[in-house]
């Protein structure tokens, strides 16, 4: 159903309608960590604005389009791109059937490909009409991967029927395909100026894929639990994934080297519950080289890259499990969780490095 337009309204409180129920006024407590990852002091964050929601359900995915534009997707079976900045639903796509999964955006575009539970893949243009530019079928299962090559000619995608398939994106036709047993891809990322994809698995398997004939070209040590998301570098020279895991155990990241060696860097260690996402931050967004997560446990971390120390934690109470992790801007992270949609982040040198939430939808 689509949800009537309304000016983006400022809250200054927690005890407004969120996602169609009324929810009162909720506390974000933020951790700050010492260099030697020890916790300092407990604060509380300020308030933050609350616009209208994007979604009407949980939000599955979010993704930057632009410095200001992101699009994100979840179980109301609708893509939707949003001005972050101006609290605004720019335009709503509507194709798929089911949950959409998974979200790759075309860089320096304005066009992006969702994916979704009804095995579907589905490519849009910002500017475009309101059917989707290209559709892609090929998998028997749920789609979980979707990355794009650097030069926007190819799409690869991967599914739980344990199928990567390799897309010519103009034609729309599948070029390559291959399977290997018990490979449930959990999420998919092209190398930065390389013919090289990246794949996580339910397997607990890391595989980096030759996009030349869809074919294995390394993979990387066996991790103990499933491996839920990667990222990488923009230098393509490091590659980071996420476990999933309880209580404490797995609940980690792993920095990995891409280059010669291909081992393990660094892991990151403090969540409590599954670790959904990753990401490099920009060097902007800190004196030193720095990775952010997020989790089930609802909270987002920020990590010393190279040492392994949390430099600061975000809990973002009442939101449940967080489900997604972008880099929005050079100071902005975007946060989807399963019960208040979206979260804008914003990284604060006021009193020494700080994450906030500054706004939802």
């Amino acid at each position: 159903m689509l949800l009537p337009w309304s000016p983006p309204c400022k809250v200054l409180c927690r005890s407004c309608a969120v996602m169609g129920k009324l929810q009162s006024k909720l506390k974000h407590s933020t951790y700050k960590y010492r260099p030697d990852g020890i916790l300092e002091e407990r604060i509380q964050t300020k308030a933050c604005q609350e616009y209208s929601p994007a979604h009407v359900d949980t939000v599955s995915v979010v993704a930057a389009l632009s410095s200001d534009l992101c699009v994100s997707g979840g179980k109301d079976k609708t893509a939707v791109a949003y001005d972050w900045k101006t609290g605004s639903v720019v335009r709503r796509f509507r194709g798929h059937e089911r949950e959409i999964t998974k979200i790759a955006c075309v860089h320096r575009s304005s066009q992006f490909f969702s994916a979704s539970r009804d095995r579907m893949v589905m490519m849009w243009d910002l500017h475009g009409p309101s059917q989707p530019r290209q559709q892609f079928s090929g998998h028997a299962m749920v789609v979980t991967g979707l990355a794009v090559s650097p030069d926007s000619s190819q799409l690869c995608t991967g599914s739980r029927d344990n199928t990567l398939l390799l897309w010519d994106i103009g034609t729309g036709q599948c070029a390559e395909t291959a399977s290997i047993s018990r490979n449930l891809v959990t999420h998919l990322c092209w190398v930065p100026q390389e013919p090289y994809i990246l794949q996580t698995s339910e397997d607990k398997t890391i595989r980096l894929w030759d996009s030349r004939g869809l074919q294995v070209a390394h993979i990387f040590p066996t991790k103990q639990h499933i491996q839920t998301y990667c990222e990488v570098s923009e230098d393509g020279h490091k590659c980071i994934s996420c476990s999933n895991g309880f209580g404490g155990e797995g609940c980690e990241a792993t920095l990995w080297d891409l280059r010669q060696t291909r081992n393990r860097i660094c892991e990151y260690k403090g969540h409590f519950q599954t670790v959904t996402s990753c990401v490099f931050l920009p060097r902007a967004l800190a004196l030193m080289p720095t990775v952010a997560t997020s989790s089930h446990d609802c909270k987002v971390k920020i990590w010393n890259q190279d040492t392994g120390a949390c430099l600061f934690t975000l809990s973002l109470d009442g939101s449940g499990p967080l489900t997604s992790l972008a880099v929005g801007d050079t100071v902005s992270l975007l946060c989807a969780s399963f019960s208040r949609g979206i979260h804008l982040l914003r990284v604060d040198y006021s009193q020494g490095l700080a994450l906030r939430e500054v706004a939802a939808f």
